[in-house]
């Protein structure tokens, strides 16, 4: 997972024929069906593509393989290799990246198949058609999913779509904790609708942990989940719930269609550095540390050098236009040069478009009063200073394209934690200061998930999470969602 918790999904054994499954698996269901529709027309598509693109409008001469057989039997043939490779599995639609990677697996093991049946069998299949065929429908399939999952990601958002019903156990403390990590990412599907806390614990009377209600103790945790409709228990910390309990918890919900997932206590971990290791019947996880140098630093060092070049090259007509438009609307320079901490502690002056008034410091001691966030930065929706071309810029983040001149010279990165101020890290404790183990980024996931929207705390909680976490890959998620925050504005003022 990107952030929260993480969840370790433990589904109770069970045949199939058990599964009564509580009201809410209708929405999943009718989620799954709705992806069999798409996934049928997408191959359909796909299969016709390949054989026109191959044949033409003709039939292909001099074969003696009936395509109007071959082409349904592929697409048949790639439907049950999804439900093989287990593509329709509710444990990894709508969220992270194992949705993906199994349509690929069952698209190429497809493919693989039957080439090597092809060749055994001497079957004169046409390689083109066949080569066609496939690299449309894997993208197709999977242009399909991420489309399917940001609708359902909206919907999620909005209080709707198929949403996992899920009861939290644990102590109070604990409980509250995953509570609040689960509706961070609503869209993540993970619907809280009640709790279960030691019988220590409970009180004669009906109590709620902030608005979720508890709806029992550790000794009828199955019956809690069937009366509430949940279809999901989650078990977070608690010194009652030993290994014996859990291990029997697991048992008790056998064949009752709700799922069991174990929340450890460690947290913003993600996937890659985590490896479960059974040891003597433990799961135990293994975290490996953070990677801050090495041969995959060295490639993200080239890559951000490289494309601030190419991106400085292709964008100099506009840089042109944007510097004339700053120089015409308002005396003052055309870039504004301010002195941020870069990786290490090491000050840097970051590069910008002006999008201010001259004067601008001289007035933050008048208007520190009307500061909208918390923490130790200053923002305010409809501040003064910002002139007219600059709340254009700042709309669209066309004022940070000069930061690129700061990529280039290895001062920043593409993507990376917010660069601070001087006097804001003056201000750090030892965990906020871990943001400096890594270079500063133009964008990063603070941008993608809100920029000045979010409260000081998760723009911490976010940039600790990307230090910890960096991935080549990540970068790449990050810098493709960072064009749909620019295009819809998100948290930019």
């Amino acid at each position: 997972m990107t952030s929260a918790t993480l969840l370790t999904p433990a589904r109770a054994a069970s045949r199939p024929d058990q599964w009564s499954g509580p009201a809410a698996r209708t929405d999943e269901r009718a989620y799954v069906r709705a992806l069999v529709v798409l996934d049928t027309t997408i191959l359909t598509i796909a299969v016709l593509i390949g054989y026109v693109a191959r044949f033409g409008d003709e039939t292909p001469g001099g074969s003696k393989i009936p395509y109007v057989v071959v082409a349904p039997g592929l697409v048949l043939a790639w439907l049950v290799s999804l439900r093989v490779l287990r593509c329709y599995d509710d444990r990894v639609l709508g969220y992270g990246a194992d949705e993906y990677r199994r349509v690929n697996a069952a698209s190429l093991r497809l493919a693989g198949g039957i080439a090597i049946v092809a060749y055994i069998a001497e079957v004169g299949v046409s390689r083109g058609f066949l080569a066609i065929s496939f690299a449309v429908g894997t993208l197709g399939l999977e242009v399909a999913r991420f489309a399917a999952r940001k609708r359902l990601h909206r919907a999620r958002s909005r209080g709707a779509g198929w949403s996992r019903k899920v009861l939290v156990v644990g102590d109070t403390a604990h409980v509250l904790e995953l509570v609040q990590t689960l509706r961070r990412e609503p869209y993540a599907g993970y619907q809280v609708v009640g709790a279960c806390i030691p019988d220590a614990l409970l009180a004669p009377v009906a109590q709620r942990l902030g608005d979720v209600p508890v709806v029992g103790s550790f000794r009828g945790i199955p019956e809690a989940a069937t009366a509430i409709g949940a279809d999901t228990v989650a078990v977070t910390a608690s010194g009652e719930l030993t290994a014996t309990r859990l291990r029997r918890l697991g048992w008790q919900l056998e064949g009752t269609g709700v799922d069991l997932v174990v929340a450890p206590a460690l947290t913003d971990v993600a996937g890659p550095r985590i490896h479960t290791r059974p040891v003597a019947g433990l799961p135990l996880i293994h975290v490996e540390a953070p990677e801050f140098r090495g041969a995959r630093k060295l490639v993200k060092g080239f890559v951000d050098r490289a494309a601030s070049s190419l991106a400085l090259t292709l964008l100099l007509p506009l840089l042109a236009v944007i510097a004339l438009a700053i120089k015409l609307d308002s005396r003052g320079p055309v870039l504004f040069r301010q002195t941020r901490v870069g990786q290490g502690g090491r000050e840097f002056g970051v590069y910008k478009f002006r999008t201010m008034v001259v004067n601008a410091d001289a007035l933050l001691a008048e208007l520190a009063s009307r500061n909208e966030t918390d923490g130790l930065m200053f923002k305010m929706r409809d501040d003064p200073r910002v002139t007219r071309v600059g709340r254009l810029l700042r709309k669209w983040s066309l004022d940070e394209l000069p930061q690129l001149v700061n990529v280039l010279l290895g001062q920043m990165s593409l993507v990376g934690p917010r660069p601070p101020l001087p006097s804001e890290v003056a201000r750090y404790d030892g965990d906020v200061a871990r943001r400096l183990l890594v270079k500063p980024g133009m964008t990063g996931l603070w941008q993608v998930s809100g920029r000045s929207d979010l409260s000081w705390e998760d723009g911490i909680r976010l940039d600790l999470y990307y230090v910890e976490n960096w991935s080549l890959a990540a970068d790449l998620t990050i810098l493709w969602k960072t064009f749909g925050a620019v295009v819809n504005s998100r948290g930019a003022y």
